[in-house]
């Protein structure tokens, strides 16, 4: 059985695939020639999975997105060829959850700043003063695994927490459920964690930044296409965000103008990156790997 992984894999998890015993092509140098007898495909962000891409796969049974979000795999092209669409949503759950709390800390004590003010030869011990996040009320967008377990961190850290999610929803003993304007007027800190669908793209806009308190800090470890960039640069520039820190962009190298601003915090998607975590998915998508084998795939 021939899997083709499209995308950067992690070299441990890239062995859990290999233990299989299935033929394992990684980032070959030709996609579409490799495609042409493989029986699954594995995705990062990065490849595109779109119909004119599975017409040239006509064995292929299996299309596994190494991580959570299916925004880049045209699921109803896979529906009307028979191809089975599969993610792997537990296994970064707890590897995004901790990158956002370090995003809110770091975010809260001007970490990020302060490394590369002292990198430039200057000492602004009074200027980067920060606040504490005990105390201080964080809202979180999207309530489902990762936005649950964000939350138990935060309370673990003294944290009032109020969360947004359309029923159903978690019931969890950490989070406030509250209408989305009130959760914009209450939160010293909001942090996104929904898909990216019509609903949610550009739901970060310059309305709803004008709900927010005056001074918020906004992280995202979703999607970018939540986030408009205009509005969100006007706010971070004129101070009603006092920072952001984002893992996520609109457009993936990100190289736009948001990284001119000081009070911008910019990660390279790596929010999910983690030797545990890609194990992890390393072991989901093995595991169907050696399902497919064993029904002779």
């Amino acid at each position: 059985m021939k899997v083709v992984v499209a995308d950067n894999f992690e070299a441990g998890a890239l062995k859990l695939l290999e233990a299989t015993g299935a033929q394992i092509v990684h980032k070959p140098e030709s996609l579409e020639a490799e495609l042409a007898d493989a029986k699954m495909l594995v995705v990062r962000s990065a490849t595109r999975v779109t119909e004119e891409l599975l017409s040239i796969a006509p064995n292929l049974k299996v299309v596994a997105r190494a991580g959570v979000g299916l925004d880049n795999v045209d699921q109803d092209a896979c529906k009307k060829r028979g191809i089975e669409v599969m993610n792997t949503p537990s296994a970064s759950t707890n590897a995004v959850a901790e990158f956002a709390l370090a995003l809110i800390l770091g975010a809260s004590r001007n970490v990020p700043r302060a490394h590369h003010s002292m990198k430039q030869g200057k000492w602004e011990k009074k200027v980067l003063a920060g606040s504490e996040v005990e105390g201080r009320t964080l809202g979180i967008i999207g309530c489902g695994r990762i936005g649950s377990l964000l939350a138990e961190k935060a309370r673990a850290l003294g944290m009032e927490v109020l969360g947004y999610n359309p029923p159903p929803r978690h019931d969890s003993p950490h989070i406030k459920y509250v209408e989305l304007d009130e959760l914009f007027g209450s939160s010293d800190i909001i942090s996104l964690h929904v898909p990216s669908t019509p609903e949610t793209n550009g739901m970060i806009n310059k309305g709803t930044i004008s709900k927010m308190k005056d001074g918020a800090i906004l992280i995202n470890t979703a999607r970018g296409s939540i986030v408009e960039e205009d509005a969100l640069y006007g706010a971070c520039k004129s101070g009603k965000i006092r920072a952001a820190a984002l893992d996520v962009f609109p457009s993936e190298p990100y190289s736009g103008k948001l990284l001119e601003l000081e009070n911008v915090f910019c990660t390279p998607h790596i929010a999910a990156s983690t030797a545990q975590a890609q194990e992890r998915i390393g072991e989901l998508i093995a595991q169907k790997i050696s399902s497919l084998m064993s029904c002779g795939e």
